[in-house]
């Protein structure tokens, strides 16, 4: 029986879209290359933070199946590709999981078929790269046999309030046909869908999404260090500057960037600029620059507040709280802990970690558990540094039981605590 989708890559993009098509009563296949995956999945069990094993035994229950064989894609009217797009050695874009999956596809395409590109990547790659693939594969004509359209993802892991269905959808076609198909599947489970010109203003603009705040985000980052200096409360600064009801949109320094799309999406822009046009996007390669050194600034003003009692970083034990890229969930892609924690090592620091949703750290090839005692090892610790605000932190009560207490977030109120 001929199934509505089929989703080529299962993770914390192509699960919840999974999971709120099948909700809306949409048949559903899934197809990734991890025989874990797929058995843990087939078995009701999650592997992302925002489905529990309850919504996938729900997933399973209404009809969806898992599966390695790529025959699965041609059981579908619509393939919808959700496969990662991380950087590349040089630090320019691996498309390897987009060329494998749109030549599965390829291989097993129909007349008449959808084919949405979900996946973050640089402009041009939709049109360039997947639709060669799929002729190729096919023998048929993308736009005139088949459709093809990029929509960027929008997921936000952990947040209560947007979700698959009422986070608007940007899609962008290869022809007007191709868009109107592509719009006529999310409809079924989308709330809003906005058509784009074409492929590559929808592929720019999931890039222009993350790049703004890559860029503010570095703002801020530069605004702390030197407002630490001048003995500015920069916290005090953001609050008071957001009283004004336009034209700001605070942001937040911290140890700082994690998860997939700000570290690596404007790389991609700034890579697809380089590479095309021949000159460098120096506001994206600057952000970079102060966003990748602020592990080492916090590192630095660790071994400041050390010193202020006469004590060195060497043979220091350091407690990290928070090791995820984001408070409240599990996801560690990118977390900035593991750079800050490399650097306190490299001072010579005795890192250990506690984090509410993390047992099992992986550092420098090694694992390091998670400190069973967390109110003895605040006690213990030479430093405690609060990297990440999990929920169930309390802040201030943590700060009080510590010898010495680094907040990066911006939430202690203790009196002699420390502030990034």
């Amino acid at each position: 029986m001929l199934r509505d989708a089929v989703v080529l890559g299962l993770g914390y993009v192509g699960l919840p879209l999974a999971q709120e098509a099948v909700r809306s009563g949409l048949g559903v296949l899934g197809f990734d290359v991890s025989a874990g995956v797929v058995q843990g999945l087939n078995a009701g069990r999650s592997h992302v933070d925002d489905l529990s094993d309850a919504d996938v035994a729900q997933m399973v229950e209404a009809g969806f199946r898992a599966d390695t064989d790529e025959s699965v894609i041609g059981r579908a009217q619509t393939a919808v590709i959700c496969v990662p797009t991380p950087l590349s050695v040089d630090g320019g874009p691996d498309l390897g999981p987009v060329v494998a999956a749109g030549a599965a596809v390829g291989r097993q395409l129909r007349a008449g078929m959808t084919v949405i590109l979900q996946s973050t990547t640089y402009p041009g790659t939709t049109d360039e790269v997947l639709v060669p693939l799929l002729e190729e594969g096919s023998g048929l004509r993308a736009g005139v046999d088949f459709h093809v359209a990029f929509s960027p993802e929008r997921i936000d892991p952990g947040n209560a309030r947007f979700g698959m269905r009422n986070t608007p959808k940007v899609v962008g076609g290869l022809t007007p046909e191709s868009t109107a198909a592509a719009v006529g599947f999310y409809e079924r489970f989308v709330d809003t869908v906005v058509p784009a010109k074409g492929p590559r203003e929808a592929e720019m603009a999931k890039l222009l999404e993350n790049t703004y705040r890559h860029i503010n985000i570095a703002l801020v980052n530069e605004m702390a260090r030197f407002a630490h200096e001048l003995d500015i409360d920069l916290w005090n600064v953001i609050d008071m500057a957001k009283t004004k009801p336009f034209g700001f949109q605070a942001f937040y320094p911290g140890t700082g960037v994690g998860g997939h799309c700000i570290p690596i999406d404007p790389n991609y822009l700034s890579y697809n600029v380089r590479t095309r046009l021949g000159y460098p996007f120096r506001f994206v390669e600057l952000a970079q620059e102060i966003n990748a050194t602020m592990p080492g600034y916090v590192a630095r003003r660790a071994q400041d507040i050390l010193n202020e009692d006469a004590l060195a970083m060497r043979g220091a034990s350091v407690l990290l709280l928070g090791v995820t890229y984001k408070p409240n969930i599990a996801d560690q892609r990118e977390s900035p802990a593991v750079p800050l924690a490399k650097a306190l090592r490299r001072h010579g620091a005795t890192v250990a970690f506690h984090d509410p949703n993390v047992a099992q750290w992986h550092l420098n090839g090694h694992t390091m558990d998670r400190v069973g005692d967390l109110d003895a090892a605040v006690a213990e610790s030479d430093l405690v540094i609060l990297v990440q605000d999990h929920a169930e932190y309390d802040v201030d009560a943590l700060a009080k039981a510590s010898k010495r207490f680094f907040d990066t977030k911006g939430k202690v109120t203790t009196p002699g605590a420390h502030r990034l």
